[in-house]
């Protein structure tokens, strides 16, 4: 019995040494496998973030070429435009000056939107050497920004799918929805 008994030691450390070394080659896989793994995600977290805001940067500037006219009025003529008639991509009238220092133009030039009807009268800025005006007043800064507001409608989908942030996609979305509505609402 006791050479049966070293005898069954024998085979059961034999079967046991090799599934230890097995272990061991599957323990130094793993922290590489994590390692990657980890990389990956983090790869992965870095395009989206850099994707909104890029998507972002692209609303503000997108909004910036016109609400600088229409926010940053000091030193600028403003006036009153009474579009005359309407044209496929633009709308023109005469021009009445209500700053010191604007004169009155017989014709000024206004982009087509939906904002812009003929037959209305509409508080403007004049656009530095030139004859074309864009809308002034709430309505108008509300409108320059509208390229911002769809922004942030689209950052809004990266950030909560892409980067698992669902509550500050939220956030994105409700801000883009406001200013849309806003928009929608003053003019």
């Amino acid at each position: 019995m006791p050479a049966t008994a070293a005898s069954s030691r024998r085979a059961s450390s034999r079967r046991a040494s090799p599934s230890r070394k097995g272990s061991s080659r599957r323990g130094a896989a793993r922290p590489s496998r994590q390692l990657s793994v980890a990389a990956l995600r983090f790869g992965r977290l870095a395009a989206m973030a850099a994707v909104a805001v890029l998507i972002l940067v692209a609303g503000v500037w997108g909004s910036w070429g016109t609400a600088q006219h229409v926010m940053l009025t000091k030193g600028r003529e403003q006036g009153t435009i009474e579009v005359a008639r309407c044209g496929a991509e633009s709308c023109s009238g005469p021009y009445r000056p209500l700053s010191a220092g604007s004169q009155a133009r017989t014709r000024v030039v206004i982009e087509k939107t939906v904002a812009v009807r003929a037959g209305q009268t509409y508080t403007v800025v004049v656009k530095p050497e030139g004859d074309e005006v864009v809308r002034s007043g709430p309505a108008g800064v509300l409108y320059s920004w509208v390229p911002m507001g769809g922004a942030l409608l689209l950052a809004s989908v990266v950030v909560a799918g892409g980067l698992g942030r669902t509550r500050v996609g939220w956030v994105l979305a409700g801000s883009g929805v406001a200013l849309l509505t806003a928009v929608f609402v003053t003019i």
